[in-house]
């Protein structure tokens, strides 16, 4: 279909609008499900970016931390320990490396263990924390040095746990833009079903309109119209109460974790608006389709 086609079809035609019918509950029918699927679009896409911005921190932020973990016997484990941050701060890459004090892992076990843990008495490995700086340091040479300087060190730089959270978040992104893409097909469908439902209950004005000299086109563009201008009525509205829905979603908090600021951000906040157009994109093509598929039929 040729642009000048689709702005003709848009444009508009009064006579058109008036010797055609109105569609009746289809047409409302598409005002519902535009507005439906828009209001439920809004928070696929929400999803989809908060994830994309979830995989983006887990990676960045994991990427350049690691653990050392020394496990030796108590009257070795001072020793141990400050060889070890010898090593660290001579190895080229790694910004930081400081020991965690006893309050430090303590409160990490705390969640495992409960608040009267007697650390004292247990053989608690030393833990060192790492910051890898620019452009980074060589994993295998590190370990070598560490079993050489301090036998008891192990190092851990959380690719185990990285890798899985990464693709957690991204598999969930993935999910969110196919839920959008599905959004979208399910309103191509309910509005051609609506479509080819006003189209069969007029097929007899369809019919007098051909007999006085109307050609397909001037009939298809009164109900192309009122379904493409309904839909994006719809969809506007969903978009507005969706966006409504995502504003009152709680800010994202460390204590929340990733069940938390799930909004948009940023520019993200104009990419909602992009939804009403895209409706009436879809209830356009749909419509123009089962015009000219039912008109044939009624030929």
């Amino acid at each position: 279909m040729s642009t000048g086609t689709i702005r003709n079809l848009l444009r508009g035609d009064k006579r058109a609008d008036r010797v055609v019918p109105p569609s009746g509950f289809t047409a409302q029918l598409t005002l519902f499900v535009s507005g439906a699927m828009a209001f439920l679009a809004v928070f696929a896409l929400a999803l989809s970016l908060a994830s994309g911005r979830l995989a983006d921190r887990w990676a960045s932020e994991l990427a350049r931390a690691a653990t050392l973990r020394i496990n030796a016997p108590t009257d070795q484990l001072a020793g141990q320990t400050q060889a070890a941050l010898t090593v660290l701060r001579q190895t080229p890459g790694v910004a930081s490396a400081r020991a965690l004090t006893t309050e430090e892992q303590v409160a990490l076990l705390t969640p495992w263990f409960g608040p009267d843990l007697p650390i004292d008495a247990l053989p608690v490995p030393q833990l060192i924390e790492i910051i890898e700086g620019e452009p980074g340091y060589d994993a295998a040479g590190l370990r070598l040095r560490l079993s050489a300087e301090a036998p008891g060190a192990v190092l851990d730089d959380h690719t185990r746990w990285r890798e899985p959270l990464v693709d957690a978040a991204s598999s969930l992104r993935r999910l969110a833009l196919i839920s959008i893409l599905l959004i979208g097909g399910a309103t191509a469908a309910m509005i051609t079903l609506a479509a080819n439902a006003a189209l069969s209950a007029n097929a007899q004005v369809i019919e007098v309109l051909r007999l006085i000299g109307a050609r397909d086109q001037f009939i298809a563009g009164a109900f192309v119209r009122r379904f493409t201008f309904r839909a994006l009525i719809g969809a506007a509205i969903g978009v507005m109460l969706g966006m409504a829905g995502v504003l009152l979603l709680p800010d994202a908090s460390e204590a929340g974790g990733f069940l938390t600021g799930l909004g948009f951000q940023g520019t993200g906040w104009v990419l909602p608006l992009l939804i009403p157009p895209l409706g009436a994109a879809v209830a356009f093509a749909a419509t123009w389709s089962a015009a000219r598929r039912t008109l044939k039929e009624l030929a």
